[in-house]
């Protein structure tokens, strides 16, 4: 008799609560989250200013601790993590892209996306490296400083970063919140690429329908609380749905993308 080995997700939260300061002035910033993201898939996660969705970020990729509850990256438990341990896990499985892009200033684009196996004492697998600059459309700007990169260029870089360490999971907080549109299409478009062509899972925070709309899955929170989830997302289903949010009752729905245009309150 066979049995079926399940993978583990990429990265998980189980019953994650988050609340900053006390008494009167307590904010509970997460409200007993619990989701899990598959190896080798897209997931956006949106709600209104102040719904979680960075601290939720935040707290899934060791960067916050949790005030209870238990985050996994793949089977290891965040939990208990000395700060040396914290950092090599952050170093080796993670990776990110952050809106304000992050890169040194002083070092070339290669030297950056470097940064992460120089630092680790790891050989940069060249190989994988010219294939990922190649694909990002990077191959000839390797040399230049970031100064010398328009915004989408630079972001570019920050993807090749994140990518080319071979993280378990990347992690991307706005990543096209500065850029103009063209720019924002090629860097999402260069997210869908890691999970499609290279097998990475992407978990990014944006307010944009249009950027959660290359993603697999969109996860929706209000209040602190997963309230709505998303599969095989438009733009319009997005926004249809971030447009009722506030009639949410705190029930997790899934919903395909050709009925999220009916109202969102309904059961």
């Amino acid at each position: 008799m066979s049995t079926t080995s399940v993978e583990a997700p990429a990265a998980s939260a189980a019953d994650l609560t988050k609340v900053y300061g006390s008494g009167d002035t307590a904010v509970h910033a997460l409200r007993g989250v619990s989701v899990a993201f598959a190896p080798g898939e897209f997931t956006a996660i949106m709600g209104p200013s102040g719904s979680g969705k960075s601290t939720l970020m935040h707290c899934l990729a060791g960067l916050d601790t949790p005030s209870s509850g238990e985050v996994r990256i793949g089977e290891t438990s965040l939990a208990g993590l000395n700060d040396k341990a914290m950092t090599v896990l952050r170093r080796d499985r993670i990776g990110f892209v952050f809106q304000s892009f992050n890169l040194v200033p002083t070092l070339t684009a290669r030297e950056n996306v470097t940064l992460p196996c120089d630092i680790a004492g790891r050989d940069v697998d060249e190989q994988w490296m010219t294939a990922v600059t190649d694909r990002l459309g990077l191959a000839d700007r390797l040399d230049h400083r970031p100064s010398e990169l328009s915004g989408g260029q630079q972001q570019r870089v920050a993807c090749a970063r994140a990518l080319v360490g071979r993280p378990a999971i990347i992690f991307g907080d706005e990543p096209t919140g500065n850029l103009d549109s063209r720019s924002s299409g090629e860097v999402l478009s260069i997210l869908r690429a890691a999970t499609d062509e290279f097998d990475q899972t992407v978990v990014i925070v944006t307010h944009d329908p249009r950027a959660a709309s290359y993603a697999d899955r969109v996860v929706f929170l209000a209040d602190g609380r997963i309230v709505h989830e998303l599969r095989d997302p438009d733009a319009d289903g997005v926004f249809e749905v971030m447009r009722n949010l506030d009639e949410k009752v705190g029930v997790v729905e899934e919903t395909p993308a050709d009925a999220a245009t009916a109202p969102a309150g309904d059961e």
